[in-house]
């Protein structure tokens, strides 16, 4: 079974001008066909989402048309304008509409749904997409659009942003990408207004991001995030967040958008594998965004030199929002339009620097969560995710079914590069259920092929064994497939184990459910808003790779080590002591840990060699 969203790399598609040509020809001659007596270019099937879905088209259509000159343009866009700001176009409260603090103020909005009172809740991103399709097309109705026509699209363009601001609570939704894209518009708008009004708008606009925006961003892995559903980050929405960010940059060169955009843009590169995979969040959790990244993925990329186009999208919407038949939907068209118009280029090689929560080389790569457990681990195209046992989620040693990986202090990382070879130390105190004070060591090596783990803890009771992750999906290449098969080797035992079947609260990862799937399943609210993050964390139990201790380690020491990658020979790593420091030789290098105390400033110490 292969995950639907998780396909190709996005910076594989083709971008050039004759590329983004093509696109827009193909949406012209879709909405030329489409185009109803009354001017509507809604997909036949629209039914959520419908609000902005026709003047998106129309501002496709006016973008061909400035490159293009079809003569078949003007009438259709004339047409289709005329359509929105007559059909489309809201003033009267929508009946249970929650989110107002101003009533029958008769400013305009758009609706998530035609049906007066049907869903309404979705009402605010509907009028924001709205306004940014309407400043699109302002931006592009010289010699296309009348006077009175671009008078009265002004006109509705300013009501959308005094609704948005002013009539609703900002940003009930709490969805950072939504906040970030109505300071866009309001940006955009401002530069068509008359001077005292144009400048009311922008430093509302700035003020908007720094008091209900920034002020409110939440820390995960070491970065300030814009929150995205009540969490620090989705892996759907954090990239069009970053496109937003891009887009606010572009046209206010404000250096606040720059800043936050390269911090989002390290984020995102340290917790993606270097295949792009990646999973979280709590809206959706394997579900990507296509076209709608590539703007701030690779804007931002080239500005902090990291190949972020290596995220894999959803080939479904590779350029624009379609329907399940491929056919044109004009959601989200305002950032195929930013695409087309901005001209950076793809920065196609990884960055060199070291990232505190990233290890990675070649086709190797380890994320680390906020406590530098890994989140995710790629290796030999095989992406593990942390295994759960006892509703506990990581990697690392267990002992009498308590897992050691959550700290007790200060946790330290060192990093290390030498022959060819890349290195990760981290030295983390833990507490189990015993009260005792230890240090978990782990070192991650890799070559750009294999990556190997040895994990060292003070003498443990009882039987011990090492929590070395799920086995979770495969790369074939274009695709990204489940799998339950892992590619790795163990100084000693190695087993995978699988829970109970047909408990929700248990995943099995040879089952046909995936992921993100088991998550909502086991979240608080619905499919689509409730928190699969919050949903995977009552997980008790998942398949998980498990390794026996190391034989040959020194008698004080529990020391644990696997080999993740390909081939299948024995793995036969030795260990002896150097005083206080522990070396460790493998078929590939010798590495030398140092004392759990560390250097004189407490620091890891580590020296490896081929």
């Amino acid at each position: 079974m292969h995950l639907p969203r998780q396909l190709g790399p996005l910076h594989d598609l083709p971008d050039s001008p004759e590329a983004y040509d093509a696109v827009l020809a193909d949406v012209t001659e879709q909405a030329l066909a489409r185009l109803t007596p009354e001017g509507n270019l809604e997909h036949p099937d629209c039914v959520d989402d419908i609000g902005d879905t026709s003047l998106g088209v129309t501002s496709l259509l006016a973008l061909a048309w400035q490159r293009g000159k079809d003569p078949r343009l003007p009438e259709a866009v004339g047409r289709s304008l005329a359509f929105h700001l007559r059909e489309r176009v809201y003033t009267d409260d929508n009946p249970g509409y929650p989110n107002l603090k101003v009533r029958n103020s008769g400013l305009p909005y758009a609706r998530y749904t035609l049906e007066a009172g049907a869903h309404p809740i979705g009402d605010w991103p509907s009028t924001v997409w709205a306004l940014l399709q309407a400043v699109n097309l302002l931006d592009l109705a010289d010699g296309l659009v009348d006077d009175q026509q671009r008078a009265e699209l002004l006109e509705v363009a300013h009501g959308y942003w005094r609704w948005l601001t002013e009539v609703t609570f900002f940003n009930p939704q709490e969805a950072g990408n939504q906040a970030i894209g109505c300071v866009v518009g309001g940006l955009m708008l401002a530069r068509h207004l008359p001077p005292a009004d144009g400048g009311t708008v922008r430093r509302a606009a700035l003020r908007l991001y720094e008091d209900e925006i920034r002020a409110h961003r939440v820390a995960d892995r070491g970065a300030l995030l814009p929150p995205e559903h009540g969490g620090a980050y989705d892996n759907n929405y954090g990239p069009i967040s970053l496109s937003f960010l891009a887009q606010a940059h572009r046209v206010s060169g404000e250096e606040v958008f720059a800043e936050d955009g390269d911090a989002l843009a390290r984020y995102i590169d340290a917790r993606l594998t270097g295949g792009g995979f990646d999973n979280g969040g709590p809206r959706y959790s394997e579900q990507h965004s296509a076209f709608e990244s590539v703007l701030g993925l690779r804007y931002f990329g080239a500005r902090i030199g990291s190949d972020l186009g290596r995220y894999r999208g959803d080939s479904r919407w590779a350029r624009h929002a379609c329907k399940a038949d491929g056919g044109v939907d004009g959601h989200f068209a305002w950032m195929l339009v930013w695409q087309i118009q901005d001209t950076t280029r793809w920065h196609r090689t990884p960055s060199t620097a070291p990232a505190r929560h990233q290890l990675r080389a070649g086709s190797v790569s380890v994320a680390f969560d906020t406590r530098m457990t890994p989140s995710l681990v790629e290796a030999a195209g095989v992406y593990y995710l942390p295994a759960a046992v006892n509703r506990q989620h990581g990697f690392g040693p267990v002992v009498d079914g308590f897992l050691l990986c959550r700290p007790m202090g200060e946790v330290r990382v060192r990093d290390v590069t030498a022959d060819g070879l890349t290195a990760k130390l981290v030295t983390k105190p833990v507490v189990g259920r015993d009260h005792v004070l230890r240090h978990v060591r782990s070192l991650y090596v890799t070559d750009g092929t294999t990556l190997w783990t040895t994990v060292a803890v003070e003498r443990l009771p009882g039987t011990p064994y090492l929590l070395a992750g799920l086995p979770y999906a495969a790369d074939d290449g274009d695709r990204v497939r489940r799998t339950a098969e892992p590619r790795a080797t163990a100084a000693a035992e190695l087993r995978l184990t699988h829970p109970a079947p047909d408990d929700p609260h248990h995943f099995d990862a040879r089952a046909s459910v995936t992921q993100e799937q088991a998550a909502f399943a086991l979240a608080a609210d619905p499919r689509g808003y409730g928190n699969p993050d919050e949903g995977w964390r009552h997980l008790v139990a998942s398949t998980a790779l498990e390794a026996e201790p190391a034989p040959g380690a020194p008698e004080d020491l529990h020391v644990f080590a696997v080999r993740y990658g390909p081939g299948d020979d024995a793995f036969t790593p030795e260990f002896a002591r150097e005083g206080t420091a522990l070396r460790v030789r493998t078929e590939a290098f010798t590495a030398v840990i140092g004392d759990p105390a560390g250097d004189a400033h407490a620091e890891p110490e580590l020296t490896l060699s081929a």
